[in-house]
């Protein structure tokens, strides 16, 4: 009896399996593209990539983006976001109109020793939603204490 029930289980259990490996019963996955709004708005930094080029240990790390809408409608930044908890933007909380200037700030925690490459991802509602922007440099150790010790 006992083999009679586990034959039954095991039958089931390899037709569950195959069936649920049938892919020909799926239907294909049909997307539309979304419009593209001829009007949307649209960053032009002055640059994407700012370089702090060789800065010393615990300098100001405070830097800024520009950028302007050239886009036909207000662009608004819903959140900026750094790639580690040392580097923290601060972007405008206001729609920029088409035609306006913007400011990014982006404050770098130059108490890290060495180069760095850090980037912010800015969400808006620009033609391409995601914005990746860079910042790099090298942050040089404190000098070497002078040695004094000339008695040998």
């Amino acid at each position: 009896m006992k083999k009679t029930i586990l034959s039954i289980g095991l039958m089931l259990c390899v037709a569950v399996g195959a069936n649920a490996q049938d892919h020909s019963k799926v239907q294909p996955e049909t997307t539309t593209p979304n419009p593209v709004n001829p009007n949307a708005p649209k960053f032009k930094f002055d640059t994407e990539v700012l370089d702090y080029g060789t800065i010393e240990h615990n300098a100001d790390g405070n830097r800024e983006f520009k950028f302007t809408n050239v886009g036909k409608e207000p662009l608004i930044i819903s959140n900026a976001v750094g790639s580690c908890g040392c580097t923290t933007p601060n972007w405008p909380k206001e729609p920029i109109k088409p035609g306006a200037t913007g400011v990014i700030k982006v404050k770098y925690a130059t108490d890290r020793i060495g180069a760095f490459e850090k980037t912010i991802t800015i969400s808006s509602n620009a033609e391409t939603p995601s914005k990746v922007i860079k910042i790099k440099g090298v942050v040089n150790p404190d000098p070497a204490p002078a040695n004094n010790d000339m008695k040998k």
